[in-house]
This record gives C-alpha cells, structure tokens and sequence, in this order.
C-alpha cells in the first residue's frame, strides 16, 4: 500500500483540487448510470476552493503521493463554535481502494477530537462506499432529506404563499438573531457563515429572511447561484408554512433557473405542496453525527455549498 502523505492544501493546488472534485464525482455519477453533474472544465469545481478558502483559510487537507507529489484525494472541513463540519471529500478514480478516504477522515475526526467537538456531516444515501466509510468510523445517521429540484419559467413563479409579505432581504444586522435562531432550533452555531453570504462579495448570493407581526425573525434561507452549484440552503424555520414562504420568495428570484434543496422526510406538509408546485425528487441524503447531539426544532434545510449538517 502507497504510504500518502497529508499536507494543507495552498493556493497553487487549487486547479488539481478543482478538476480532482469534477473527476471523482462524475465518475461515481457514471459508474451508476446517470449523467455526469459538473461541467468537463474545472471552472464550476473551483468554487469550492473560492469559497471555502474564504471562509477557513487553510483548512483542506490533501493526500499527496510521496513520489511524485500528486494529489491522490481532498477533504475540506469547517471549524465552527460547536461542532467541526466536514466538507467535501473526494479520491481520484486511480486510486480508489487504497484507504485514503480513511486517512483523510482520521485526520478531521482527530482534528474534533482535540477540539472536544463533535463532527458532522450531509451524506448521499444512494452512495453506500461513502454512508459505509462514515458509519464504520462513528458516525450516526440523524435525519432524512428528500433533494427536490424546482425548474423556474423565464416568467416567474406563478404560485402564492401566505406570509410573503413577512420575508425581507436580510442585512448584516439579521446575522446574530441568525445564529440565535439556528443555535436554539438546531443546536449548533456558525455566525460567521451568515456574515459572509450577506457581504456578498462574490456576487453569487441572496440571503432572505421571515420575520413575524411583532418584527422577531423566525426563518431564514440562502442561496447560491453559480455553475458549480445552483441550490437553496441553508436554512433554518419555526415553522413548514414559513419555510414555504421563503422558498416561494427565493423562486421568484430565480427565473429561468432550475433550483435544488433538500427538506426533511419528516415535513409531510411542505413536501406535499411542493409537489403541487412540481418540484421532483433527485436524490435523499442523510444528516449524520460523530458525537453528541440534540434532535432539531423547527425546518433545517442543509446544502451542500457550503455543506451544513
């Protein structure tokens, strides 16, 4: 077995991380007979270098191969105030079998350990390599989401939501009741999240939230639209009809954009109206824990850029 060797990614490796997360997930995708979901070019790929770096610089590991120095596999991993999210994580096509998933996760899970935090993670449920390489390690599957995707006309939304009037932009002022909120629903904290989606500075975001009669925030969500990802997320609501109001307000922003989210099995309601709106099941992922963990309140709505668990 190849002895890899662990390093922190740098700028410099961020086209061969970019074209290893399109080449590796593709190839899963294929190998599984369905259509490859990034574009051949690393262009869509190299968003999670952008962005991740910008949130925590430094904090993607590499598997480099000890000859000729190439990477062999990367996991991107989110310190946050109470818990360690592991990020994305891929292995080159060449060199799956060779326990470097393994490697990469021992480091993240020490990594919390040292910290006295807990991991968390949002896993495919159709992909068994990856839910296996979790449980076998500690993790626990939490919860259950359905991946819907939405396809938006060119001339809007046409369904109506009660409660509309009470979503708003959000503005860097929302961002502490932001994390208060997620933080007494949800049980984990990430401020500086918030901060970064509202700042905007990449021009790929838009963060709404819900506010009640007496002006108290109760939801929020955000999105990113680019060509690496086009999804709605995160999310935290009181309620199913708040989170339909805001996924209705987000929609109407999206013309001519197709629109995934994942929402919990556990909504039957907002599920069932989504339906009526058309919306389509892609795929189901898990929520899972390595640690302590307090069931959530409320509707969590996770994503993938970046990943929340």
């Amino acid at each position: 077995m190849i002895e890899i060797k662990l390093r922190t990614m740098e700028k410099a490796d961020w086209p061969e991380v970019a074209d290893l997360i399109a080449v590796s997930t593709n190839n899963w995708y294929e190998k599984h007979g369905m259509a490859a979901i990034f574009p051949k070019a690393s262009a869509a790929t190299m968003l999670f270098c952008e962005v991740y770096e910008a949130l925590d610089p430094g904090c993607c590991i590499l598997a480099t191969h000890p000859e000729t120095g190439l990477i062999m596999g990367s996991c991107f991993y989110h310190p946050r105030e109470t818990h360690v999210s592991l990020g994305i994580m891929n292995v080159h096509p060449n060199h799956f079998g060779a326990s470097i998933a393994v490697r990469l996760l021992k480091f993240i899970t020490d990594f919390a350990e040292q910290r006295h935090q807990p991991v968390r993670l949002v896993s495919s449920a159709m992909n068994l390599d990856s839910f296996s390489l979790y449980t076998r390690n500690g993790f626990v599957p939490q919860q259950a989401f359905q991946d819907m995707m939405l396809t938006v006309s060119d001339q809007g939304f046409p369904h109506m939501e009660s409660g509309a009037e009470r979503v708003r932009e959000a503005t860097l002022a929302d961002v502490p009741q932001m994390a208060d909120l997620e933080k007494s629903l949800c049980h984990i904290r990430r401020e500086k999240d918030y901060r970064y989606f509202i700042e905007n500075r990449q021009g790929i975001w838009q963060t709404l939230v819900y506010e009640n009669a007496e002006g108290v925030l109760e939801g929020f969500l955000v999105s990113v639209s680019h060509p690496g990802s086009n999804m709605l997320g995160p999310g935290v609501m009181r309620t199913e009809d708040q989170a339909a109001a805001l996924i209705i307000a987000h929609l109407q922003r999206n013309r001519g954009r197709s629109k995934i989210f994942l929402v919990p099995v556990s909504c039957h309601g907002l599920i069932k109206k989504l339906y009526g709106w058309g919306a389509r099941n892609t795929e189901i992922h898990f929520s899972q824990v390595r640690g302590a963990y307090q069931t959530p309140k409320g509707v969590l709505m996770p994503t993938f850029m970046p990943e929340t668990a």
